[in-house]
């Protein structure tokens, strides 16, 4: 039924090392890619729009009769036909994982950050993160839970990021992936026992509300573990008082941001 439009996706795949490769790029799963190139199968609407962006087609050219689809792509500028080459930031990141990838397999499963928040001032802010290895790289998911009122709704917000080790430093940085508003970078300490518990740092980032200030916070990540429950862990994350018992007295101290008369500059926490 849908056989022009599986002769075009294999014209376009051709552009590319391997079908393999487009999967991957366009994350999407490759026994349902297959279905499409099939032509027994036709993708959906969320489904076509990430193939037109990856590809540089609009969803009607791609449904064009096989023989006319490809007389529009033999005449299109070739940047707008997928090369099968990296972008320049895929091959710096492709680098910088590649130099610290063993060390940074020590510190994937899941942890509770805490830190100041940036849009509730005077109150810790508890997250959940996982961090975990995908293909040749170490990704990571932040979620975040902000309540402010105990009668009102809580607002949540996914973060999507890449971790990186380099030089017994760990560095993240990753977006908010629900309104893309924002992007948050984290310089950590890594753990030299052989068991890990916390990891110190700064984080600099904006904050949720209208005045968007640019802003630097201490910032802990306890280790949880590789598996946890997450629904129940979720359930923890939110908003915290200063005195609140439910955060541990030293969690408290490496979060305050605080400095003395002979800083000059704002530093983590050892």
């Amino acid at each position: 039924m849908y056989q022009d439009l599986s002769s075009n996706l294999k014209l376009l795949c051709s552009y590319y090392d391997s079908i393999a490769e487009v999967c991957r790029r366009v994350d999407l799963n490759r026994t349902q890619f297959n279905r499409y190139l099939s032509g027994r199968y036709k993708p959906s609407p969320k489904t076509m729009r990430k193939l037109c962006d990856f590809f540089g087609v609009e969803e009607y050219e791609l449904l064009l009769p096989a023989t006319q689809f490809e007389r529009l792509i033999q005449v299109r500028p070739k940047v707008q036909v997928a090369s099968g080459l990296p972008r320049i930031e895929d091959r710096h990141l492709e680098a910088l994982s590649h130099a610290g990838s063993l060390q940074m397999e020590k510190y994937l499963g899941y942890y509770f950050e805490y830190y100041m928040s940036m849009a509730c001032p005077g109150k810790i802010l508890r997250n959940l993160i996982c961090i975990e290895k995908r293909d040749e790289g170490f990704y990571y998911q932040r979620t975040e839970r902000l309540k402010e009122h105990p009668e009102e709704p809580a607002f949540h917000s996914k973060y999507l990021g890449v971790a990186l080790f380099l030089t017994d430093r760990i560095f993240m940085m990753d977006y908010e992936a629900l309104a893309t508003n924002e992007i948050t970078e984290t310089i950590l300490t890594p753990s030299y026992k052989n068991r890990i518990t916390r990891l110190n740092g700064l984080r600099i980032g904006v904050p949720a509300n209208g005045m968007r200030t640019p802003s630097c916070a201490r910032v802990v990540m306890e280790y949880l573990g590789l598996q946890v429950d997450i629904r129940k862990a979720l359930g923890l994350c939110g908003l915290y008082e200063l005195q609140d018992d439910a955060i541990d007295e030293s969690i408290k101290l490496a979060v305050r941001n605080s400095m003395s008369g002979a800083e000059w500059h704002f530093t983590a926490l050892a």
